[in-house]
This record gives C-alpha cells, sequence and structure tokens, in this order.
C-alpha cells in the first residue's frame, strides 16, 4: 500500500540549479530554507503550519496498494483531502507490498509513491529507499515496532483470528485444537498458500505458538496442519467471502480485522474469535521514499496517520494501531471502537510478534517442509 508524502509551509525556492523541488523557504524564519525531502521530524520541517502550507502547495499525495475497504483508508484518505485540500491518486489499489516496493525502485516522476504501506520485512529489507522522518508522536510508538533511524514504524496491525458462519457451525471453534474435532470435517481453510500469502503464513505460524512453537520456529504449525488435513478438516482452497457463502469454507484461519472487513461485511452471520491457545499479532509498517515526489505532503501524511485522528481511524477498520498502548493511557483512544474489536481471551498466552529475521527463518523452514507435509492451497 502506498501513501503519499505530508505537506509543509511556504514559498517554494526551488530552482533548476538547486536541482530539489522538495525546498522551500518555512514561514515564521527568515532567511531559512526548508528542504523538505530532507528535514527529519516537524521542527527541522518549519514546524506543523509550515508543513501544512507545503503540502498545500504541493498539492497531491500519491498512494498506492490502499483498498478502501482495508483498514479504514477509504475514510482516513477522505478526511485527510478535506482537511488540507490535498488530491490523493492512488495506484493499483489491490496491489502487494512487493508492488510497492517496485514502484519505489523504478526511476522518479510525478506519479511515483510518496509513502507506502507494507509489510515490515519489506521495509526492513530495503533500508536504502527510505527517509528519515519522525512523527510528533514518534514516543508513543513501541520501540520495537519502529527503526531506530528513523526510517520505518509499524502503524496498524491485527491478530490472526478464528472465524466461522454461526449460520452452518452450531459450535463456535474456540482453539487450534478444537479445530481438529471430527465436527469440523471438510470446513478450516486459510486465506492462501503460506509460501504465497502472508496471511496464510501468519495462520501457520500461529498454529506453531499454538502447538508449542516460537516465533523463530514454525515447524509445529506445519505439522499441525498436516494433521488438520489427515483428520480431513483442512479445506486446501484460498479462503475468502466467495467461498464463505458458498459454503465451501465455513471457518477461516484469518487476520482479524480482515475477516471483519471483508467477510463480515457480507455474511451477517461471521463471528470472530481470537484462539485462546495463541495470540499471534502482524503489523504493516509506513515509510516514506526518499525519491518521493511530493515529500512534504508525504511527511504531513504521516503526522495525519499517527495523529489521535489517524490511529482512531485505523481502530474503526477493527485494526489495532500501533499507539493503542499509549492512547489507552492517556485516554485519547476512542472506547467504543475500542469495545468492538474482538476481545483476547482470559488466560491466553502473551501475544507475540515475529522479528523480520524470524519471519526470513519461518519462510525458508515453510518453503523445504509445506509442500511435501501438507500440499498446497490453490
Amino acid at each position: 500500500m502506498r501513501l503519499k508524502n505530508l505537506a509543509a509551509s511556504l514559498i517554494v525556492a526551488t530552482t533548476a540549479a538547486s536541482g530539489f523541488a522538495g525546498v522551500a523557504s518555512a514561514s515564521g524564519s527568515s532567511h531559512t530554507s526548508v528542504n523538505y525531502a530532507t528535514c527529519t521530524d516537524l521542527k527541522s520541517c518549519g514546524g506543523m503550519s509550515a508543513l501544512v502550507a507545503a503540502a498545500k502547495k504541493e498539492g497531491q499525495l500519491n498512494v498506492i496498494a490502499l483498498p478502501r475497504n482495508w483498514a479504514n483508508y477509504g475514510t482516513l484518505m477522505d478526511e485527510f483531502s478535506k482537511m488540507y485540500g490535498i488530491h490523493i491518486t492512488d495506484t493499483n489499489p489491490n496491489g502487494s507490498s512487493a508492488n510497492e516496493i517496485t514502484a519505489v525502485e523504478a526511476p522518479s516522476t510525478k506519479q511515483s509513491p510518496d509513502a507506502v504501506d507494507v509489510g515490515t520485512s519489506h521495509a526492513t529489507q530495503n533500508p536504502g529507499l527510505w527517509a528519515t522522518y519522525r512523527v510528533a508522536t514518534w514516543n508513543m510508538i513501541p520501540s520495537n515496532a519502529k527503526s531506530p533511524t528513523g526510517t520505518w514504524a509499524d502503524d496498524y496491525g491485527g491478530i490472526v483470528a478464528i472465524g466461522y458462519n454461526s449460520a452452518v457451525v452450531k459450535t463456535a471453534p474456540t482453539s487450534f485444537k478444537s479445530l481438529l474435532n471430527p465436527m469440523y470435517k471438510n470446513q478450516v481453510a486459510i486465506n492462501g498458500d503460506p509460501n504465497q500469502s502472508g496471511s496464510g503464513f501468519a495462520a501457520v505460524l500461529a498454529a506453531s505458538l499454538a502447538n508449542k512453537g516460537t516465533a523463530g520456529n514454525i515447524t509445529p504449525g506445519i505439522s499441525y496442519f498436516a494433521a488438520l488435513k489427515k483428520a480431513g478438516n483442512f479445506v486446501p482452497v484460498t479462503a475468502g467471502p466467495n467461498t464463505v457463502q458458498s459454503g465451501q469454507t465455513p471457518i477461516v484461519v484469518w487476520w482479524d480485522y480482515l475477516q471483519a472487513s471483508e467477510i463480515g461485511s457480507v455474511v451477517k452471520t461471521w463471528k470472530i474469535v481470537i484462539p485462546k491457545d495463541a495470540v499471534y499479532a502482524g503489523y504493516y509498517t509506513q515509510a516514506i521514499p526518499k525519491n518521493a515526489p511530493d515529500p512534504a505532503a508525504a511527511r504531513l501524511w504521516e503526522e495525519f496517520l499517527y495523529s489521535k485522528q489517524g490511529q482512531n481511524g485505523f481502530l474503526a477498520g477493527l485494526t489495532r494501531p500501533v499507539e493503542l498502548a499509549a492512547m489507552i493511557a492517556n485516554k485519547t483512544v476512542n472506547t467504543s471502537l475500542l469495545k468492538a474489536l474482538p476481545v483476547i481471551p482470559k488466560g491466553a498466552p502473551k501475544t507475540v510478534v515475529a522479528s523480520p529475521a524470524q519471519q526470513t527463518t519461518d519462510a525458508s523452514v515453510l518453503a523445504s517442509k509445506w509442500a511435501s507435509e501438507v500440499g498446497t492451497v490453490k
């Protein structure tokens, strides 16, 4: 997913000789110019008023791979445009994180991404692509959810959940262990082959945690799905709204917020539970490309997304904003929206988030074992 650059204030002072499209004189600071392509926080960008003015001067924000029904991005983009009068262009709304990286690596044009929303590993594996920028709420972001150099930060995420059609499944599954029950024969599916799909990967890793595995040891999860297949409960198709509506996959292991937006929005009898034997969370990550064509707008967009309004906006999409703990502590969270999130069962294990290094290790193991032990998911 791509997001655009945030705005800054002022009179654009770029010249052909400078070669920089992001240089502007900062209002309120005579004889001072701001390079919005390199300023690293609000202060060095001349302050919020200056950033807003510069972003308005740019007048546009290029994002990519941001479906409107994903994490409430449609509403967030509309609110940003209305607030600042900045037009947002979303290229390839249904694209992937890999598509975003390809677009950033391509020769820069006026249509290049101003910001990206990618899987964390895509941000960490391409460190040379990103500009340093720390939003005003940087200290509210957990240390393990941001780059120590300020080049990226997680923005929102979710928890792997078990969803089921209560009109078909009369006994609610509550754990990975429960899914092995014969009553769920030919009913359980995941959202894609784990060797190709991040959602499928997360389902296997969550199953591993439920079976004495760790964030860096996915092997028990592979064994679990092999057992689920042997029991006749696993349906090897990519689950989604269509397969649920057809009756092919009445039970789906997938991210809680995507189950809510993708399935719950069309299947009114869809229920979502966090498994009591594993709580695995994953986050998406924001970064600003060094070659963003609208660097002020990119930085303003980031300030918006990490503000109270932006983080509560993600919460409205039933995701878990990265600043949630701090927002609960300082009472800036929308409590009504918070109550709508699927509840983590009492007595459930501690929430686990896999590091990029652990995910890389797990992916290697999956590549060598999944197909031979479980097969493929079509």
